[in-house]
C-alpha cells in the first residue's frame, strides 16, 4: 500500500492526525462556504438579469443546479472511498464513505424539490418519469440503501463493507443521470455550462452558479470534517488518543 499512497497521504490516514487536521480546516472551509454563498445568492437573485423566457422563474437553478452536481460528485467520492476502504482496509476512508452519503443524500433531495418546483410551471406538472427525473430518484434511493445497510448491522464496520459493495455498485447510475437527457428523448434541457468550450448561459448568469458550486464543495468539505471526526471518536472509543481529547475538553471539577 505504502507504494501507490504518499507518506503524506498515508499519515493523513491516521485517526488521530486526521482529526486535529480536520478539526483545525473545519471553520475555515465553513466560513469560505458562508461568504461564497452569500455572494452567489446575490449575484443570482438580485444581479442575474430575468431569463428571456422563463422569466424570475429560472432563478432557482442557483440552488438546484449547484445540488445536482454535488448529488453526482459525493456519490463518486463515496464510492472511491468504499473501494480505498475494501481493498485497503482503511479505517479512515471508511468513515468518509459512509458519513458522505447522508450529504449527499440531503443535495440529492434538493435537487429532486427544487426540480419540481421548477418543472410545475415550465413543464405544468411537478413530476414525471423523465429519463433525468428517475435516474435522479434512483440516486436517491441508492444514497438511502448505503445509510440503511450501514446501519442495519449491529457490528458496524460489518455494516460499512455491505454498504461500501452497494456504493461501488450504484455507481453505474452515475453516468446514467449525467448523460440521460443526450441518450433518451426528455424533457429535461440539455447541459448549458461547459467545462470544455464555451457556456451556453449569459455571463452575468454563469459567475454566480459557478461561485454557487464553490460553495457547495466547501460546505461538503466542512461538513464531512465534523461528521468524521465523530464518526473516528466513537470507532476509536478506548483507544489513548480518544482519552486524550477527553481529558482535554472536561471540565474542570467534573471527574470529582
Amino acid at each position: 500500500m505504502s507504494k501507490w499512497i504518499p507518506l503524506w497521504l498515508h499519515k493523513l490516514g491516521s485517526p488521530p492526525i486526521f482529526y486535529r487536521f480536520a478539526g483545525t480546516l473545519r471553520p475555515w472551509f465553513l466560513g469560505l462556504a458562508l461568504v461564497a454563498g452569500a455572494v452567489a445568492l446575490y449575484g443570482g437573485l438580485a444581479l442575474a438579469p430575468a431569463d428571456y423566457q422563463q422569466g424570475d422563474a429560472y432563478r432557482i437553478i442557483f440552488i438546484h443546479v449547484p445540488s445536482a452536481w454535488m448529488g453526482l460528485f459525493i456519490y463518486g467520492v463515496m464510492a472511491v472511498a468504499s473501494f480505498v476502504a475494501l481493498v485497503w482496509r482503511i479505517k479512515l476512508a471508511e468513515a468518509v464513505a459512509m458519513e458522505s452519503a447522508p450529504i449527499g443524500a440531503a443535495f440529492t433531495f434538493i435537487t429532486l424539490v427544487t426540480g419540481s418546483l421548477w418543472g410545475k410551471p415550465m413543464w405544468g406538472t411537478w413530476w414525471t418519469w423523465d429519463a433525468r427525473l428517475t435516474s435522479e430518484l434512483v440516486l436517491l434511493f441508492l444514497y438511502l440503501g448505503v445509510i440503511g445497510l450501514y446501519h442495519a448491522f449491529e457490528d458496524r464496520r460489518q455494516g460499512a463493507r455491505a454498504a461500501a459493495f452497494l456504493a461501488i455498485i450504484g455507481i453505474i447510475n452515475v453516468p446514467i443521470v449525467h448523460f440521460s437527457v443526450n441518450w433518451w428523448n426528455t424533457l429535461h434541457q440539455g447541459s448549458t455550462v461547459r467545462i470544455l468550450g464555451p457556456s451556453k448561459i449569459s455571463a452575468s448568469m454563469l459567475w454566480p452558479l459557478l461561485t454557487m458550486m464553490v460553495a457547495t464543495k466547501l460546505y461538503y468539505v466542512a461538513s464531512l470534517f465534523g461528521r468524521v471526526r465523530a464518526d473516528l471518536l466513537e470507532l476509536e472509543s478506548g483507544k489513548d488518543w480518544v482519552r486524550r481529547i477527553a481529558t482535554e475538553n472536561s471540565v474542570p471539577g467534573e471527574q470529582a
